[in-house]
């Protein structure tokens, strides 16, 4: 049932090729064409120089809008770049801020824990007992 299927669908699909090949091949110009009707094809194409002149003068001329737009954007590019800069400094300042504190209240707590342990040490005991 499954190789009847995938027989009928390629040949579905090579009939499909077959019939876009001719209209390709029925659709290409022939080399038999007179030189004359060329050229008049050109003239079809081709606008007249000062239509073409005006055209593209009028199309070269932005407005005033695309300019304060492409203005606009670079400012708030500039802006939030300088928001982005200030944030990242406030934030290493805080890091750094953060680090030193606790670096210091481990120092008291260590400086602590050992007066503690001189206080109460007796000299019977070792006074680490995970070295034993």
């Amino acid at each position: 049932m499954s190789w009847t299927r995938v027989f009928m669908l390629t040949l579905l699909t090579t009939l499909l090729i077959l019939t876009f090949c001719s209209v390709v091949r029925s659709a290409t110009v022939r080399d038999n064409t007179k030189a004359a009707d060329s050229k008049g094809a050109a003239r079809k194409v081709f606008t007249p120089e000062s239509d073409a002149s005006n055209f593209l003068k009028r199309r070269s001329r932005r407005s005033t809008r695309h300019y304060e737009y492409q203005i606009e954007q670079r400012v708030k590019i500039a802006a939030n770049e300088r928001w982005r800069e200030k944030n990242e400094e406030q934030r290493d300042e805080y890091e750094h801020y953060v680090k030193e504190e606790r670096d210091e209240q481990n120092e008291r707590s260590r400086e602590t824990n050992e007066q503690y342990r001189e206080y109460h040490y007796d000299g019977l005991q070792p006074r680490y007992y995970w070295f034993h």
